[in-house]
């Protein structure tokens, strides 16, 4: 009686039985060999059109890596079959365990596209020993088969913002689905032709139906939104106007009155270091920080009245009537204007224009909070990968990030 060879226990080799095996060292790694042959008196089918093939054309031996076993490497040594198919003529065979063309086996490529989603690709091609252009080829198809194209029926809402992509001012623009929490289409660049494609994607059609699209104050966004969506409104984004008002107003003030305060050296010191003091939300505040804020504003005119104006300007946000938050509005811009601060008064002029897509608001009670979030994954997304330069591949990592919650 026959017995099978004690490698054969590995299994998941259909259609072919191990007829030998040895050590190698490889790299200064312990390699396993295994030579398979090919079963005989069995059906196999075509790559092509599928259909089964008893005659072979002929056989072509191929070393194809598998998982590991052990701390062992292990290498296969497989005569490839091409089958002499009467509709497609020689073709590989199908099989349920490796690609026609592929060097790893199934098994192993599924292990190596798990690892790449919470390792860099270098690391993961040091763990298994292979190529890292290999790892980056088998995440890639993992990806693409994964993702898949994009299902752009039935939108009706979308939040658009940038996020730096390289050093040097170098950005990109992801656009989000906000009830679905999925990332719809990423691309480089934050002018309005770079986000154009996304809107040829859509369709006329489903243009018409898109109803609110949230951004911050991006002027191409906003131009690129309204000539293919005329039936969205322009929400505006709560988090990135209070950030430019820090910047443009708080940040401005505590700098001309520290340059004030020159003849002070210890009251220079204090307005000096008090940027994100000054910049936190109230519900922020470590222990301490409290007093030093009150005393702070309290000593310093100018940063009372743009700090307290800044929370008077949050609220513009809170409303979910358009009539009331107008009528606030009005009366936060008179105030500004009345304060005699001019980046305050700057600022307020400035803001004007976009008072619509502020009210939009109080109908469309979105925010890019959800994009905010996702802007952080993809800076340790990035940060994982030591930066990336192959735009699709990164897009691609960045919507498997996010598919949505159906």
């Amino acid at each position: 009686m026959a017995h099978a060879h004690p490698m054969s226990r590995l299994g998941g080799w259909e259609g072919y039985v191990v007829r030998d095996d040895w050590m190698e060292r490889r790299d200064g790694q312990s390699c396993c060999v295994i030579q398979l042959e090919p079963l005989r008196g069995i059906s196999r089918r075509c790559s092509g059109c599928g259909e089964s093939c008893s005659a072979i054309h002929d056989l072509e031996e191929r070393r194809i890596r598998d998982l590991p076993v052990f701390e062992h490497r292990v290498e296969l040594i497989v005569p490839r079959v091409r089958v002499a198919c009467p509709q497609c003529g020689p073709r590989l065979e199908r099989l349920s365990w490796l690609e026609p063309y592929a060097r790893v086996t199934q098994r192993l490529a599924e292990s190596v596209g798990r690892l790449c989603q919470v390792m860099a690709i270098r690391h993961v091609a040091r763990f298994f020993g292979l190529d890292w252009k290999t790892v980056k080829r088998i995440d890639r198809v993992r990806l693409e088969r994964t993702v898949g194209p994009i299902d752009l029926d039935g939108i009706e809402v979308i939040a658009l913002d940038e996020f730096a992509i390289q050093k040097g001012h170098r950005y990109a623009t992801v656009i989000v689905e906000p009830t679905r929490k999925r990332v719809l289409w990423v691309g480089r660049g934050r002018g309005r032709e770079d986000i154009r494609p996304f809107f040829e994607l859509l369709g006329a059609e489903r243009c018409q139906g898109l109803r609110a699209a949230v951004m911050d104050m991006n002027a191409g966004y906003e131009r690129e939104v309204r000539a293919h969506c005329p039936n969205a409104a322009i929400v505006f984004d709560l988090f990135h106007v209070v950030a430019k008002y820090g910047r443009e107003v708080i940040d401005r003030v505590r700098v001309d009155r520290a340059n004030a305060l020159r003849g002070d050296r210890p009251g220079r010191r204090v307005v000096k270091g008090a940027r994100w003091l000054l910049l936190k939300n109230r519900n922020s505040l470590r222990p301490g920080e409290d007093v030093q804020l009150e005393e702070l504003l309290a000593a310093n005119h100018d940063l009372f009245v743009v700090y307290v104006l800044r929370d008077a300007l949050k609220e513009l946000w809170a409303y979910r009537h358009a009539g009331y938050a107008a009528r606030a509005w009005r009366s936060w811009y008179r105030k500004a204007l009345r304060s005699g601060i001019a980046p305050l008064r700057a600022f307020a002029r400035r803001l004007r224009p976009y008072l619509p897509g502020i009210l939009a608001h109080s109908r469309w009670p979105l925010g890019t909070n959800l994009v905010e979030g996702i802007n952080n994954k993809i800076k340790v997304i990035k940060r994982m990968a030591y930066g990336f330069r192959d735009d699709a591949y990164f897009f691609l990592k960045i919507r498997a990030a996010f598919p949505g919650n159906g």
